[in-house]
């Protein structure tokens, strides 16, 4: 399943306004795209028009991760990848962060999941993440994929695999910092060295994420 960056965006955003919001979901198309469009938590901030949500929408209603509630005047939308992806609870936190915020370690993770769920310790998201990583009996792919680890960088990156692998790379160069030496800068040659590893460690994340996609 690949899922264009707007239908990444409204699919998290479902997924989040259930869990923080209840009394408002299912939600309006108005109130689904001031979610999509919205400036907190979100990476990166789109500004996305109404026909853009109604086209995800659409696309998503296909693909039977989206469902439409006709019960009142105003049309409303509910998500079914808990259903769908057969997902824990904890594990669709983890989802819709992964959806609105690209990649991240598993610490950033459970920092930002307090109002979707509350995890124990790292373990506990860890342990949740590697199930996402697995296909299972009733999930035939993985839903999440381990980044190799970014120079520098004492933690691990995951990310979901509902969107194209070239974005997914994109998304990981985008996030990735360059260390800056002791001494007070990074020499050029230094730089270019890290990008160097950096793009080399991004090829064979992609080509791990296309592995566990079947090729």
């Amino acid at each position: 399943m690949q899922l264009t960056a707007i239908e990444v965006r409204v699919l998290g955003a479902l997924i989040e306004k259930e869990i923080t919001t209840p009394e408002y979901y299912p939600l309006s198309l108005n109130a689904l795209l001031a979610a999509c469009n919205q400036k907190s938590s979100r990476d990166p901030v789109m500004t996305l028009e109404e026909a853009d949500v109604r086209t995800a929408l659409r696309s998503l209603e296909d693909a039977e991760l989206v469902s439409v509630d006709h019960g009142s005047r105003v049309q409303r939308y509910e998500h079914r990848a808990r259903t769908v992806f057969q997902l824990r609870r904890d594990e669709t936190a983890l989802l819709a962060l992964l959806l609105l915020r690209g990649p991240q370690t598993p610490g950033e993770l459970r920092s930002r999941a307090d109002r979707m769920h509350s995890f124990d310790g790292l373990d506990a998201v860890v342990s949740a993440l590697s199930r996402m990583c697995a296909p299972t009996e009733q999930r035939a792919e993985p839903i999440a994929v381990l980044l190799a680890r970014q120079p520098g960088s004492k933690e691990q990156r995951y990310a979901h695999t509902l969107g194209d692998p070239a974005e997914l790379a994109v998304a990981a160069a985008t996030t990735a910092a360059v260390p800056v030496e002791a001494s007070g800068g990074a020499s050029l040659a230094g730089r270019v060295s890290q990008l160097e590893a950096e793009v080399a460690d991004l090829k064979a994340a992609v080509q791990r994420l296309v592995e566990q996609l079947g090729g």
